[in-house]
């Protein structure tokens, strides 16, 4: 059964009605005034683990550009992305519901290109900044609609696209073409380089000449920066929404060579990854040192965009947010997750709602009001940027009625603010997951596809590893958790949670 946002309120605890006052209260504070609506910079890695930037514990992997974000901003050590893989997860940043009632949930290609779109009847920040004055635009990865779908980007709100529009497609970072608003083109790679490939039978895995077939020369992540940049230049005199969706770090392990000197220097352990049997992507001869480097290429990226914005002198004035849209990948002989400490103490990787598959590092810098070098470990999601960014705006009437976020407005501003009531996630795929986070209390379900509905209960303020399951001592929590998970669920034809649909 769905509630609107109003009856949700109304459902609410008292001291949750109050917080969401505070948050309406908060919005003159946020913006700087009525006439200079401040711009939203939007940065999302792919496939980035809750421990693979300096500023959430990496120790291997440099990102001095983001370290400095959170230097000058607020880490957020309890967000969550939207889901456990690409599409769902974009899908509740984008319009602001949660799994449970989100139209996307799952990954699903519609060939020749794309992913499962969203319909015209969602409506996505995109739309709303639009409508407020913002001109809007997506530089990266989509994956919410085919080209000629009703879910591609500048049918939902964007003014400007440019990147990939289909998730396969940015399985390479050499690819022949990217996506320019509704036309392709064309990359200096000839051939362009697959996604996923094997080494030549009579190559020898021990020659790193032989992985010269995995080496394009137009680095499409570079392309997309320089229209990013390109985009703030054009409009840094009226207020902008900039969505900034990399690639980096998803594999296939992809990057120029000049980036992989600093850390061949440090004279790793660091053994081919020849792909052999199976799925797989393409190889490389120093797969450490590669997803090393192409994290902090991205760092690069988004040190640029840092930079352009105090040159143009628009920092003061701009709300830049970084996260990731799930966790580390799970094919973990391309990526030496262990190696890294990828997801540090954390369960579970990319595909899983464990932690490690939906806590994610999340900076947010808004200078003058996100206390420098602050922290908030209150639980939040995806689907609060959508009210959040709406308060921002100064817009807060313009909100749907139908969404399941709450705007982390007066947390931003160092306020006192309420517990989230709920958490919900599910995912149909890997098995078919749920998972409900009540303050401290986490129940999960695996298996389902299997007909599993046992639930595993984990306290995580003591068991942040999800190593206890005490779901037999403390039923009653059990159940509780049980109803609130059938309540946030809502069926769905197309990504049907088994056995519930």
């Amino acid at each position: 059964m769905r509630f609107s946002f109003a009856t949700r309120i109304i459902k609410l605890p008292c001291v949750v009605i109050a917080a969401m006052f505070a948050c309406v209260l908060s919005a003159p504070a946020l913006a700087q005034n009525a006439g200079q609506r401040p711009n939203v910079v939007l940065i999302v890695a792919d496939d980035l683990g809750y421990r693979e930037l300096g500023s959430f514990g990496q120790k291997l992997i440099r990102t001095p550009h983001l370290d400095g974000l959170a230097k000058q901003g607020m880490r957020l050590t309890q967000h969550y992305c939207g889901n456990a893989v690409c599409a769902p997860s974009r899908c509740v940043l984008m319009t602001g519901k949660h799994p449970g009632h989100a139209y996307v949930r799952s990954n699903k290609s519609t060939p020749p290109e794309g992913q499962w779109p969203i319909p015209d009847s969602e409506v996505t920040i995109a739309e709303l900044l639009q409508k407020q004055g913002y001109v809007t635009g997506a530089f990266g990865k989509w994956g919410l609609g085919g080209p000629e779908s009703s879910g591609r980007p500048l049918a939902q709100g964007f003014d400007r696209f440019f990147g990939y529009n289909c998730q396969g497609v940015a399985h390479s970072y050499y690819p022949a073409y990217l996506w320019d608003n509704d036309k392709h083109i064309a990359l200096n790679n000839k051939p362009p380089i697959p996604g996923h490939a094997s080494l030549a039978k009579d190559a020898d895995p021990s020659n790193p000449r032989s992985y010269d077939a995995f080496k394009g020369q137009d680095y499409a992540p570079d392309r997309i920066n320089e229209q990013v940049l390109a985009f703030v230049r054009a409009n840094k005199d009226r207020p902008f929404f900039l969505y900034y969706p990399t690639i980096i770090p998803h594999v296939a392990l992809h990057v120029p060579d000049e980036e992989l000197k600093p850390y061949l220097a440090l004279g790793w352990n660091d053994p081919p990854f020849t792909r052999g049997k199976g799925y797989g992507y393409t190889p490389h001869f120093t797969p450490r040192a590669a997803y090393a480097a192409m994290i902090s290429r991205m760092d690069r990226n988004v040190g640029n965009v840092l930079k352009l914005l105090d040159e143009l002198k628009l920092a003061d004035n701009t709300i830049v947010i970084f996260s990731s849209d799930n966790g580390t990948t799970h094919l973990g002989e391309e990526v030496d997750y262990k190696f890294f400490a990828s997801v540090g103490e954390l369960r579970g990787l990319k595909g899983s709602l464990y932690e490690g598959g939906v806590r994610v590092p999340t900076l947010v810098r808004y200078p003058g009001r996100v206390a420098a070098g602050s922290s908030s470990d209150r639980v939040s999601g995806f689907e609060d940027w959508l009210p959040t960014l709406l308060e921002i705006a100064g817009s807060t009437d313009a909100l749907p009625a139908n969404i399941d976020g709450i705007s982390l407005a007066p947390t931003l501003l160092g306020q006192q603010q309420e517990p989230r009531p709920l958490l919900y996630r599910e995912f149909p795929s890997y098995g078919g997951q749920q998972t409900i986070r009540v303050g401290d209390w986490k129940a999960v379900r695996q298996n389902m596809t299997k007909g599993n509905l046992d639930i595993e209960l984990y306290n995580m303020a003591d068991d942040i590893g999800e190593q206890d399951n005490v779901a037999a001592q403390h039923s009653d929590i059990v159940e509780r958790l049980a109803k609130l998970m059938a309540q946030e669920h809502t069926p769905s034809e197309t990504f049907p949670l088994k056995p519930l649909d």
